[in-house]
């Protein structure tokens, strides 16, 4: 976990400040895009808040998926000298980028007492015990996918070039620069209600400001996805990490 963090920022000049510029930055981007020339509601919460609490979970999910999806590639030289299970690599990735994710929150944070401080009337409560369960199932969502991506990019290397790409894309599949609310009249709305990242995101700004338009039955289809990407993962992980050798 400390190998992985200490090396992201060993050759940068602002090192960990950058998880603090790129959420202040993308919000800007999508307060001029998404608030000002799309116009789109952000279901009465301060559009700051919305775009920044968006921000904050989804960069979590990218991050583990983007870091676990190369994990055989980029640890071929370790697992081709030394035995352990090969496993303790994703899931350090996974816990390192909890840091990030806890470095943004606490601009969130920072950002939610401005507006409270304000007068902005914000409603939260015990939903807040809400937000490591959801960490946790965003966490496990990325490990899933993001092992049976590294496990195919043994044999298949265009994956590693199509997985920021198809990250990019999934962003827009997700409620992170709008509510699911503003598509209730769409036609392809079921399409994103479908997501299982969406409701997770909906949940997330459920817990921190008491709108928006999730469900526990919705939450749960979430879990069920993760816990069968997990168990596919985890299978498909093992099989590739026994010949993987013969193949990076």
């Amino acid at each position: 976990m400390k190998r992985d963090f200490v090396a992201q920022y060993k050759q940068t000049i602002l090192g960990p400040l950058w998880h603090f510029i790129q959420p202040v930055f993308t919000t800007i981007v999508f307060l001029l895009v998404f608030g000002k020339i799309a116009n789109i509601p952000t279901d009465g919460i301060p559009p700051i808040l919305f775009y920044m609490s968006g921000i904050t979970m989804w960069n979590y999910f990218s991050s583990c998926l983007n870091s676990t999806s190369n994990t055989f590639v980029a640890n071929a030289g370790i697992f081709g000298k030394v035995y352990f299970p090969r496993l303790v690599i994703p899931l350090s990735t996974v816990m390192s980028n909890l840091v990030k994710f806890g470095i943004q929150f606490l601009l969130l944070a920072a950002a939610y007492i401005f507006y409270l401080a304000k007068g902005t009337p914000l409603h939260t409560g015990l939903s807040l015990l809400m937000i490591p369960v959801l960490v946790l199932m965003m966490a496990g969502m990325g490990l899933g996918l993001g092992i049976i991506i590294s496990s195919l990019t043994t044999k298949y290397r265009d994956f590693t070039v199509l997985i920021g790409f198809a990250v990019q894309l999934l962003m827009y599949a997700t409620p992170v620069a709008y509510p699911l609310s503003f598509l209730k009249n769409k036609s392809y709305s079921s399409w994103i209600q479908w997501n299982p990242l969406t409701p997770i995101m909906e949940a997330f700004r459920y817990a921190l400001f008491q709108k928006g338009s999730f469900t526990a039955g919705s939450l749960l289809y979430s879990a069920l996805f993760i816990a069968i990407v997990l168990f596919l993962g985890l299978l498909t992980f093992s099989k590739v990490e026994r010949s993987f050798m013969d193949t990076v």
